[in-house]
């Protein structure tokens, strides 16, 4: 059951802003496939790899869904990694722990970061992907 103190701090949350912004981008989980099809049009991927137990990675989701709600992400391919259930993917990428990002251009890698919650630092990963 809500408390009184609870309803009110919901109502100011909600009327102070503390919402996060959608994605102008479509996260996608991560197949290969797809992956590969969009790495072969030359678009801009950014791909994450995430842990639903990994504090960083709840750290980093409110950044990454601020930065790409920009129109100017709005062709970028997004895919998600699930770190502990898609280790093929993990391999395929040479990934060695969660909460890591990389950028590519197409099939070239443009950057990549590993726990990283600095929001600049993580847009300038971001605009390495246009």
């Amino acid at each position: 059951m809500l408390s009184r103190r609870s309803l009110v701090f919901a109502a100011v949350a909600a009327t102070a802003g503390f919402v996060v912004p959608s994605l102008a981008t479509e996260t996608k989980t991560f197949v290969q496939k797809a992956f590969a099809e969009a790495q072969k049009a030359g678009k801009p991927i950014f791909v994450g790899v995430h842990a639903s137990w990994c504090p960083t990675c709840k750290a980093q989701d409110p950044i990454l869904g601020e930065l790409m709600a920009a129109p100017k992400f709005k062709d970028l391919a997004y895919f998600v990694i699930d770190f502990d259930g898609q280790k093929d993917a993990v391999k395929l990428l040479g990934v060695r722990v969660q909460s890591t990002l990389i950028a590519f251009k197409g099939e070239k890698e443009t950057g990549r970061s590993v726990g990283d919650t600095n929001r600049s630092s993580i847009a300038a990963l971001l605009e390495k992907t246009l």
